[in-house]
């Protein structure tokens, strides 16, 4: 069957990287949404884990079981709210205010101008008199980056307007709040981090989308995806392989079929413009939903260890490459 490993010490360079941007270990909440952006939550929370990280985020409640074990404090981004003594949800607007359990601990999300969750500024007042009539559990503020990986002004306009909703917090006597709007784009940005953590996801997996003026980090791929050996045959020269019969064999050669295909999470792409492969040249003709083929006889096969790679020649980025692959794909945790 086809495979994925995860490389421990690419990850463990990643988090560090990071560390020192942020100061401390203690600053880094691990995403793991979406099954920890395809790389699989349960082994990439037990990396963290032993890493030193001891805050994750996740999608809803239900991803936040499984891995609540390796963590002092979850931050749920969405979903049913289920109070939990780990758990933090975030609060996405003041009906959601009003109807949250009253023993559950929030994170009180502010749209700074992305403008996609999260109360307006405008409802902050608002929000603050629901919360304290409430008696409410506000752990964090919080709020997302639109454009933190592009050139322009709207970083420093988003962030501006945190810092603003943060004093407002502060100027009516909230203590005990954590602070957070740095996304991975964010951290790599930032000449000085000075809020209370990073909710780190598509950089600690390796990959980053910043213009080349931002610097390079150096970060280093986690997932590489393998598949094995189904048959190989001998075409001659003229001979066809595949649906549709969109490769033809330019000279004898020999051809096998590897176990990954679309139904796997593969991408389909264009026969005419193959993806190649890191060390097995390019796919011959269109992929199947559960095989690829490849010239040679080799039992097994890299298809990809580096997904900011694959994205650009699938016109996407490498979040939609790594979490596209399904989740029975065996994950096998490697070293360097």
């Amino acid at each position: 069957m086809a495979y994925i490993t995860l490389n421990r010490s690419n990850f463990y360079h990643n988090l560090s990287q990071i560390a020192l941007k942020t100061g401390s270990v203690e600053k880094i909440a691990i995403v793991l949404k979406d099954n920890a952006y395809g790389h699989g939550a349960i082994p990439m929370a037990q990396l963290a884990s032993e890493f030193g990280i001891r805050k994750a985020v996740v999608r809803n409640y239900h991803e936040a079981l499984p891995i609540e074990q390796y963590f002092d404090d979850i931050i749920v981004l969405g979903g049913e709210i289920y109070p939990r003594p780990k758990l933090s949800y975030t609060i996405n607007s003041i009906e959601a205010l009003k109807a949250v359990p009253s023993d559950a601990r929030i994170e009180l999300k502010i749209d700074t101008g992305m403008h996609r969750n999260g109360i307006m500024a405008s409802e902050l007042d608002e929000a603050i008199v629901i919360i304290k009539k409430r008696e409410l559990k506000l752990v964090g503020l919080m709020s997302h980056y639109a454009s933190a990986d592009e050139l322009g002004s709207e970083y420093f306009y988003q962030y501006q307007n945190f810092k603003d909703a943060k004093k407002k917090i502060l100027d009516h006597g909230f203590e005990n709040v954590r602070f957070h709007i740095h996304n991975s784009a964010g951290i790599l940005r930032c000449a000085k981090f000075e809020e209370d953590l990073v909710r780190l996801g598509i950089g600690a997996y390796g990959h980053s989308h910043m213009p080349d003026s931002f610097g390079d980090m150096n970060l280093k791929p986690v997932m590489s995806l393998h598949a094995k050996r189904v048959s190989t045959r001998t075409l001659h020269k003229g001979e066809r392989i595949g649906y549709g019969g969109e490769y033809q064999a330019p000279r004898d050669m020999v051809v096998s079929t590897y176990d990954i295909g679309y139904g796997d999470g593969w991408r389909r792409g264009c026969a005419f413009d193959p993806y190649i492969t890191p060390d097995s040249g390019p796919i011959l003709g269109k992929v199947s939903m559960d095989l690829v083929s490849l010239e040679g006889d080799k039992d097994e096969v890299c298809i990809m260890n580096d997904a900011l790679i694959a994205s650009k020649h699938y016109h996407t980025i490498s979040y939609e490459i790594t979490c596209a692959l399904h989740g029975r794909i065996e994950r096998i945790v490697v070293d360097s």
